[in-house]
């Protein structure tokens, strides 16, 4: 299993990883399930990009833009494909920017170029999920189609597979690290808040933190109906939720809020 685990060059930070050695790594794989994919031509182009002048995000994306020129034109080809790459799932709930960072440009081709065929593009992020991580990848499907697609990753939440119930949260959070803002559902949380509710109680602390993040985020667009969501949890706490009210509230808490301060006392 690949990891971040040694330097390259003089750059610094995770911008490093994702320079040729990483286009390198991706079109050993994809050739050792099909020979003929253009691997000296996709290397090539990865030189011409200025891909070492480039910041991480626009690496990923520049990686992603240089796959989908390389492999078949056909979308859900290509993206079969790429599949066929993933590898084993991560078993550990962390590694997903460590063993998994060389899919992040998957994820930016799946995000980019996949919006056609939503099915199986969310199909396809589901697992890329269990290896990296989908959150970055499934916004776009999110915007473009907010009911159908919060719906599936309703479903989600009932997974056995911890990075897939994990994404049903991080997923749809409003201001998630390294993305843009999902600010769709700022003033109508309900759907959103709906999907946290039936992850309230995970017994996975990496769950639950994403849980408390999504909430923290909540709080700075729309804090009545979150401090209410709140409030009806700690009616009726159990060990996880009372973790995910502390974290959710951890901002408020420090800046003295009253609020913040009685819905903590009611859950403990």
């Amino acid at each position: 299993m690949e990891t971040l685990g040694s330097d390259t060059g003089n750059e610094t930070g995770h911008k490093r990883f994702f320079g040729i050695e990483l286009a390198r790594l991706l079109s050993e794989k994809i050739i050792a399930q099909d020979p003929n994919f253009p691997a000296q031509a996709f290397l090539a182009d990865t030189e011409a990009s200025g891909l070492t002048e480039l910041e991480l995000l626009d690496r990923v994306d520049t990686l992603a833009h240089l796959l989908r020129k390389h492999l078949p034109q056909h979308y859900p080809d290509a993206l079969e494909q790429l599949a066929r790459i993933y590898g084993p799932e991560n078993p550990n709930e962390t590694g997903m920017f460590t063993f998994g960072y060389w899919l992040w440009p998957v994820g930016s081709f799946i995000a980019t170029y996949g919006l056609d065929h939503p099915n199986e593009s969310i199909a396809a992020i589901k697992e890329l999920t269990k290896r990296h991580t989908g959150e970055f990848a499934i916004r776009p499907y999110i915007a473009a189609r907010p009911t159908e697609t919060v719906e599936v990753m309703r479903g989600w939440t009932t997974s056995s597979n911890v990075h897939i119930r994990r994404l049903a949260s991080e997923g749809l959070r409003p201001r998630l690290p390294w993305s843009k803002r999902l600010t769709l559902f700022i003033t109508e949380p309900q759907p959103i808040f709906e999907v946290l509710d039936t992850l309230k109680d995970d017994t996975s602390r990496f769950v639950q933190k994403s849980v408390a993040n999504n909430l923290n985020d909540y709080l700075k667009g729309n804090r009545t109906d979150t401090l209410d969501l709140l409030i009806r949890w700690a009616a009726n706490p159990t060990p996880q939720r009372q973790w995910i009210i502390r974290h959710a509230l951890r901002n408020e808490l420090r800046r003295g809020s009253t609020d913040a301060q009685n819905i903590l006392k009611h859950a403990l």
